[in-house]
């Protein structure tokens, strides 16, 4: 009874109703301060600051604006270069208001650098482990112009916010090493005025041969779905399951059909990187804002 009555009192009013009209997101200010609003660089909070892989703010406080995201592309067009990656770029957004105008930004720069994009068709969006799947299937048996990708999303932040994180050749999020350079570069830009970026206005990026549009999504449930008779299916994008099953199965014999069939679709899947997307980065499904 105590239990009950304590979820009970943490039960918030709007649960199952409507959201009241102070509290949704006007998408076209937010679009409007994307696109206009400068960053003032004598604030911090206004600077590129890499998190868990990305960056992440808010037209609204000025620390996700077009300039922003021209920055940080350009600079990991830079970074490409300076590592050798010269294979495909996967570029995947999610539905946060922010997303579609930044992916549009990015491809923008993409395209002017030659850089080989591929992106959801018909402008749709890719939950994140679809990017990183796409990425280690591409790289599957390749030891050089290997693909990588970014993913326009902030994760489980709030609608007003977007984020912009790049995936490196091994698929999983960027280490800090990585994140450190494309954050310093970015800031260098951003200091010039953005005086040093390659960018093409949309209309001719999308149409550059260097851009390609493809399923990635439905192209992962083809390659995936489980065999006839196997009640365990399995999601490979998410790693803690993926490892935790085969853990599992170890434990049987070695002609165990399970063990066989999973060792199957690793082999099909290639090996797992050394990291690997975790959190919600490797267990959002798709639900609105929380790619």
């Amino acid at each position: 009874m105590a239990s009950q009555a304590k979820k009970e009192e943490t039960l918030s009013p709007l649960a199952g109703r409507p959201a009241p009209h102070e509290m949704l997101v006007d998408v076209a200010r937010l679009e409007r301060e994307y696109f206009a609003r400068q960053p003032d660089l004598a604030d911090p909070n206004q600077m590129v600051s890499f998190g868990t892989s990305g960056h992440r703010g808010s037209p609204l406080r000025g620390s996700f604006t077009e300039a922003h995201i021209l920055a940080i592309t350009q600079a990991i067009c830079d970074y490409r270069r300076s590592q050798g990656t010269d294979g495909p770029l996967y570029l995947g957004k999610d539905t946060h208001a922010v997303s579609a105008p930044a992916q549009r930004t990015a491809l923008e720069v993409l395209a002017a650098n030659g850089v080989e994009t591929i992106l959801q068709r018909d402008d749709g969006v890719t939950p994140t482990p679809v990017i990183s799947r796409a990425i280690l299937a591409y790289n599957r048996g390749r030891t050089q112009h290997l693909a990588d990708g970014i993913v326009v999303t902030p994760s489980h932040n709030p609608p007003e916010d977007g984020g912009f994180k790049y995936n490196p050749t091994h698929g999983g999020p960027a280490d800090t090493e990585v994140t450190r350079w494309i954050e310093d570069r970015a800031n260098q830009l951003l200091r010039a005025g953005n005086a040093g970026i390659e960018r093409l206005p949309f209309e001719a990026a999308i149409k550059v041969a260097s851009t390609r549009q493809a399923d990635l999504v439905h192209e992962r449930e083809r390659t995936h779905r489980p065999a006839e008779g196997d009640h365990r299916a399995i999601d490979l994008l998410d790693a803690d399951a993926f490892v935790q099953e085969e853990r599992r199965l170890a434990e049987h014999r070695a002609d165990d059909p399970r063990r066989v069939e999973a060792r199957a679709i690793a082999d099909d899947d290639h090996r797992l990187p050394e990291r690997l997307p975790r959190g919600d980065d490797a267990r959002d499904r798709g639900g609105v804002g929380t790619l």
